[in-house]
């Protein structure tokens, strides 16, 4: 996108929102880079140069707008919808690997050398992973900074500065404040209650929060998930800790409320919510392609903006999924329930009904099959996936390779092609996976006059690619069914 100079600049000079994530504009008169929909005029076109990354523009020495705050933009939708290398990258920093395991950590879990990472991504990106896990650091230490009161020395330690000397360097060389002077333009904003950190997280409109707090509320584990007093609530493993989430939907942003064990999980629990609600998606692209289809159109009309309903826990969405097969959506809140009661990690919830974290893989590895209140064949499929996720042999991590995942999960026994395209569009991401032998996709092809056999339908998806994931949320709107509804 920052390559399409006159795109850009057409974009820049209609402060189109659209583009905020997508690319930034440094500007060589004043030495700062904002976002496409910057309030300020726009620069003189021979002054503007277009950056993939506020990491890209803050290593070329530019500051971050004051105005604007280009370094809150929502996160370019590229990552999310693309399976290479770069997004592969760019997801695994997003989640904090480069700050937990350095850049040796973050090629390994790709498969490469170093080097090879280094020069890939400064190849696509115009930067490399150290810059760029940097103008992460410094976009945690604002939120801390502006929305708590802890002492500077902490926050430079929670958001993953090395040192205070680093985070007051860096904050003044992105922000062109010191800590204490962001801190006291901030004042007049609210400050959440002490224990807490209060947040908005941005996205790109329209946002159709129906299907998607509908969907996440009616699939909710108890114990794990829950709706209470207007927002979803959902217990967050995060690293050695764990966070609590509440996520309320606004007509402009999400209010996200987090309780977090340790601060230094801010980053990535910020990461993992985006992810939860697909926030960093493209929607007018998606509804475009759809509303091309006479089929879809009416429905894209109604409510533009659907996302899919994603997770913060891919490896636990796996083993509901298995759970899920052939029963209906309260049997398997049922047997996802009893699981996370019995072998669950218990956590305090001051603020609500939350009891415990999902059981990590190698916690149900020793789990007696033989206990569950399934079919034979279903216990052994539990077992099985279970098994694959512990030992690594299954990887549904933000890194992982959606081909070679989604392979891998249909050679474990009983595993369908409905289980695998759930795991891929929900756990994985794949904005273009699809469930055709889906109960609800079915009848909704059959009402729209569509093909409702799986290899009639899956043919007849081909115009909907590579957003199938979301013309599933299309055709379950066909129905009326709580998942389409806004909790109450």
């Amino acid at each position: 996108m920052h390559l399409d100079t006159e795109r850009c600049v057409r974009a820049v000079q209609s402060r189109d929102s659209r583009f905020d994530g997508w690319f930034f504009t440094a500007v060589l008169s004043t030495g700062i880079y904002c976002r496409p929909s910057c309030p300020v005029p726009a620069p003189k076109v021979e002054n503007m140069r277009f950056m993939p990354s506020a990491a890209a523009a803050q290593q070329a020495g530019f500051r971050a707008c004051k105005r604007c705050r280009p370094d809150a933009s929502p996160g370019s939708p590229e990552w999310n919808q693309r399976a290479d290398l770069t997004a592969r990258a760019m997801r695994l920093i997003a989640d904090g690997v480069v700050d937990r395991s350095g850049v040796p950590g973050l090629a390994a879990q790709l498969g490469y050398s170093v080097r090879q990472l280094e020069r890939h991504l400064r190849e696509e990106l115009g930067t490399g992973p150290v810059a760029l896990a940097r103008a992460q650091r410094a976009q945690t230490a604002r939120l801390l900074v502006e929305g708590t009161q802890l002492p500077m020395a902490e926050v430079a330690f929670a958001a993953g500065f090395s040192s205070v000397r680093s985070f007051n360097d860096t904050v003044r060389e992105v922000f062109a404040l010191a800590p204490t002077d962001l801190r006291r333009r901030a004042a007049g904003d609210a400050v959440a209650a002490p224990g807490s950190l209060t947040v908005r997280l941005p996205f790109r409109e329209p946002l159709c929060p129906d299907n998607l707090f509908g969907h996440l509320v009616e699939t909710a584990v108890p114990g794990v998930e829950e709706w209470r007093d207007g927002a979803f609530r959902v217990a967050l493993r995060l690293g050695t800790g764990h966070g609590i989430a509440s996520l309320r939907p606004m007509p402009q942003h999400v209010v996200c409320r987090l309780v977090l064990s340790d601060l230094r999980h801010l980053s990535m629990a910020i990461t993992r919510c985006r992810r939860l609600l697909d926030l960093d998606a493209d929607p007018v692209a998606v509804d475009d392609c759809l509303r091309a289809d006479p089929v879809l159109q009416p429905y894209v009309d109604k409510a533009p903006g659907r996302r899919v309903p994603r997770t913060a826990d891919p490896e636990g969405f796996a083993v509901r999924a298995v759970l899920g097969q052939q029963v209906s959506t309260a049997a398997a809140r049922t047997h996802a329930a009893r699981l996370v009661a019995e072998h669950g990690t218990p956590i305090d919830d001051a603020h609500g009904g939350l009891t415990h974290l999902f059981p990590e893989p190698a916690r149900l590895a020793s789990l007696d099959p033989a206990r569950l209140a399934l079919p034979a064949a279903r216990r052994l499929a539990v077992q099985r996936m279970v098994e694959a996720l512990a030992d690594g042999s299954v990887d549904l991590g933000v890194g992982s390779d959606w081909h070679e995942a989604r392979a891998r999960l249909g050679a474990l026994p009983g595993i369908g092609p409905w289980t695998v395209e759930t795991i891929a569009m929900r756990a994985l991401g794949d904005p273009d996976a699809f469930v055709p032998s889906d109960l609800g996709v079915r009848v909704a092809a059959e009402h729209l006059g569509l093909p409702s056999t799986p290899g009639a339908l899956t043919r007849r998806s081909a115009t909907w690619r590579p957003w199938r994931s979301y013309a599933v949320q299309y055709l379950w709107a066909v129905g009326d069914h709580p998942v389409n509804q806004m909790p109450v």
